[in-house]
């Protein structure tokens, strides 16, 4: 009988906790959709990229990777160099445009971005919350040719942050 007790007692304690987890691992969140991230690509069809195809908006991870798929394997499609990701023409300067989950919009730090292991642009945000499609305009002054952009979104309130990258080719 004491069996029984102790695994409803459990039961009843877990279940708000694995609802809680459930629900926020299935809500989505944000990455650039124009010039088109490679999720983006995911999305539209236009690369064969597994399971990102159905969640673009959750590639997300600690703050500080480096990588395209935030340091998730499931989104290991997103590093592949290899595949047929479209490059987009760009000039000196090139706007990202991220679409964001309404309802997701948690609140931000900063925004990054990235080639090459060097920071070329941060946008501050002091923990305000961002509406759903926000655009920054970052300078690609002294690049040319083609180059993946690793675009950061930061929350100010979790250690967690939403990766995109971008290809292109600058132009002078």
């Amino acid at each position: 009988m004491s069996r029984k007790i102790t695994a409803l007692v459990v039961g009843a304690l877990l279940s708000p906790l694995i609802s809680v987890v459930t629900a926020s691992g299935a809500s989505a969140h944000g990455f650039v959709s124009d010039p088109p991230s490679r999720q983006a690509q995911c999305a539209a069809g236009t690369v064969s990229c597994g399971d990102i195809k159905a969640e673009p908006d959750n590639v997300r991870g600690p703050k500080g990777q480096a990588t395209c798929n935030a340091g998730d394997a499931r989104w290991a499609d997103l590093n592949d160099d290899g595949k047929d990701w479209t490059v987009t023409p760009v000039g000196q300067q090139a706007t990202f445009t991220w679409t964001i989950t309404p309802g997701a919009q948690h609140p931000t730090a900063n925004w990054e971005y990235w080639i090459d292991g060097t920071r070329i642009a941060d946008f501050e945000y002091g923990g305000a919350q961002p509406p759903v499609t926000l655009a920054h305009t970052v300078s690609l002054a002294g690049r040319t040719g083609p180059q993946k952009i690793l675009a950061v979104w930061n929350e100010s309130a979790a250690d967690i942050a939403y990766y995109s990258c971008i290809d292109v080719n600058v132009s002078r």
